[in-house]
């Protein structure tokens, strides 16, 4: 299984992380929005790949994520 990380800084976006939460949409079952309100940041980690969620918060932001990794889970 894949998991997908994207960060993106707001420190210069066009919205602030109080405006995005509003206007965020739903995820798949078992992806996330994260948040670090003291660094400015907002993310997603998705198992489902959530590519039109992920586009739609990035219109809001305006700009593409500063990290975009990919990584497979290990069972343990």
């Amino acid at each position: 299984m894949t998991v997908r990380l994207l960060l993106w800084s707001l420190a210069d976006s066009k919205t602030t992380l109080d405006e995005l939460r509003a206007k965020l949409p739903a995820l798949p079952e078992g992806d996330h929005w994260i948040s670090d309100p003291a660094g400015e940041r907002f993310g997603l980690i998705s198992y489902s790949g959530a590519a039109a969620e992920a586009a739609e918060v990035r219109e809001l932001i305006g700009k593409d994520p500063e990290v975009g990794e990919e990584f497979e889970l290990e069972q343990s």
